[in-house]
């Protein structure tokens, strides 16, 4: 997603009790950062941030990282929370279980290890980079499911959505090529039997649109 340069958000982040300003420092003992010890839950590619904030809301005994490269997201992301949680008659506070982190997931296990334990990982609407080039840089590629195994729990899943069919339908072929497998699979999620559905700001716009939204459940066999 491509988003205008927001010059307040760096210096609103840099003040943010919620934001992490050298994740680095955490790797291996990311419970450390969290208020309370519980069971740990990754975002990647958190955009604008209101997944992540219903998350947090909604599992309050669960540790959210939410992560993304661009800082200008992560501001738009820091407001959006601390409104959704204020609407939910919270403060900012409340923000305890919910973490903002700016990173390259290229170099994801520089700072998330196997002594972290992840237990879900999320992977919401990332890129679906069509051309063939440029395939490698997707979130769902098969390396990428090979550096997750690093640091996700043995019983862990991958929980993914997207709108793109192309990226579906290759990724499913990553999913079994990296010895992951299906647990749950639909080509429209709003007509199926999910029930623990949180909309993204693009799932509630491609909807819109009319175009279906495919989602599976992965985890290590």
């Amino acid at each position: 997603m491509r988003i205008r340069k927001k010059k307040w958000a760096e210096p609103e982040l840099s003040v943010c009790d919620f934001f992490v300003k050298n994740p680095e420092e955490y790797a291996g003992k990311w419970q450390s950062a969290f208020k309370k010890e519980q069971p740990l839950v990754l975002e990647i590619g958190c955009g604008k941030g209101s997944f992540a904030g219903q998350l947090a809301l909604e599992n309050p005994d669960k540790n959210i990282i939410a992560l993304d490269i661009k800082i200008d997201m992560l501001g738009v992301g820091r407001r959006t929370i601390v409104k959704m949680f204020e609407e939910s008659g919270k403060t900012q506070d409340d923000i305890t279980n919910l973490l903002l982190v700016r990173y390259n997931v290229e170099q994801l296990d520089k700072i998330i290890k196997p002594e972290d334990e992840i237990e879900r990982l999320y992977i919401n609407f990332c890129n679906p980079w069509p051309r063939a080039k440029h395939k490698k840089r997707r979130l769902t590629y098969y390396k990428k499911l090979e550096m997750y195994k690093s640091f996700l729990k043995k019983d862990a899943e991958i929980r993914f959505k997207t709108d793109d069919d192309e990226l579906f339908d290759e990724s499913l072929e990553y999913f079994e090529q990296s010895g992951y497998e299906i647990l749950y699979l639909t080509r429209d999620l709003h007509a199926s039997d999910v029930k623990d559905n949180i909309e993204t700001e693009h799932e509630k716009m491609f909807s819109a649109e009319g175009i279906k939204i495919k989602y599976c459940i992965s985890r290590q066999k």
